[in-house]
């Protein structure tokens, strides 16, 4: 692993028109920062690990990811208070490449690899805007007890929580990239281990619990199917502006997916309000960010998801008091 990576020269012409045209189109599509807004983002980075040590990369590279693609990657990231980066490898090349794009002002808390093949060699990671937002102190992995009364002996990728602070606010987030396995059916067991696991946190009293968020690719394949009522049978509460969007590159009218999501505690008796909050008031305003025509614009969606990735990032605001 190396910390210290920086850009292969200056900035080629072609990756500063495409950087022009990125943050041209998130200045349209996504809020600025103010003084009491707080912007939280997931994203799916597609096999977030190595890169090739060159702007542009050539045929022979592997992997095809290069400094061009991070600096994209870098420019959306830069758009959000912090960002959970779901599919971040044991190679932390191109993490720590990006937060060098990125500059001293943005930092990086990740967790360790899972371990053994279902855990894909990932691990988890936060970035984010150290004059935004500082660590509270909090960060664990969930762990499945020894004694669990369930089908789940343990999470094939170890769900990683984080605390921060905003203001006077603070807030934890919670990323976990669920188990794919062959189908819904792989999958559902893990999704309710995990919503019950979130929910005996935040009812549990003198806990460290204050204002939980999960965010992260909970593989979620259409509303209102046997998974997404597991992902919300404890009260989690996904906001409905983001029921619309697409999640990744390749999602059309027939394919529609679900895999990304934000979410947290609603109180039952209130239902439709997220009032399990406490110094975080959602603005309604959230969003998922297309990259695709702005960005590499030479190479089909298959190439361009190695580059960039396959998953589209989501994001969204909160006033903070």
């Amino acid at each position: 692993m190396t910390t210290s990576l920086a850009p292969p020269g200056p900035i080629p012409v072609g990756v500063a028109g495409d950087l022009e045209r990125i943050k041209g189109a998130l200045k349209l599509s996504t809020p600025e920062k103010t003084v009491d807004n707080l912007l939280i983002g997931t994203w799916n980075i597609r096999a977030f690990g190595g890169l090739a040590p060159r702007w542009d990369s050539v045929e022979g590279d592997s992997p095809r990811r290069d400094w061009h693609a991070l600096a994209c990657i870098a420019a959306v990231i830069e758009r959000f208070d912090v960002t959970a980066v779901q599919e971040t490898r044991r190679d932390t090349s191109a993490l720590f490449a990006v937060l060098s794009l990125l500059g001293p002002q943005y930092r990086v808390i990740a967790s360790d690899v899972t371990e053994g093949d279902p855990g894909g060699d990932e691990r988890l990671a936060y970035i984010y805007d150290s004059q935004r937002i500082q660590p509270s102190g909090l960060v664990g992995e969930l762990v499945v007890p020894a004694d669990a009364d369930g089908p789940v002996t343990q999470f094939a990728r170890t769900p990683y929580a984080a605390g921060f602070v905003r203001g006077d606010t603070d807030f934890i987030l919670t990323t976990v990239h669920v188990i794919w396995g062959d189908g819904p059916a792989d999958r559902i067991d893990e999704m309710t281990a995990f919503a019950k696991w979130m929910r005996g946190w935040a009812d549990r009293p003198k806990d460290w619990n204050h204002n939980l968020l999960v965010l992260g690719d909970f593989n979620l394949d259409r509303l209102g199917n046997p998974l997404f009522q597991a992902f919300v049978s404890t009260g989690l509460w996904p906001p409905s502006e983001l029921d619309v969007l697409p999640r990744t590159i390749f999602d059309n009218p027939h394919t529609h997916h679900f895999y990304d999501q934000i979410a947290w505690f609603s109180d039952p008796t209130k239902p439709g309000l997220p009032s399990l909050l406490d110094g975080l008031t959602y603005t309604h305003r959230a969003g998922n960010f297309d990259f695709v025509p702005h960005i590499l614009t030479d190479l089909d969606k298959t190439r361009l998801s190695w580059r960039i990735s396959d998953h589209y990032p989501l994001w969204l605001e909160f006033a903070v008091s």
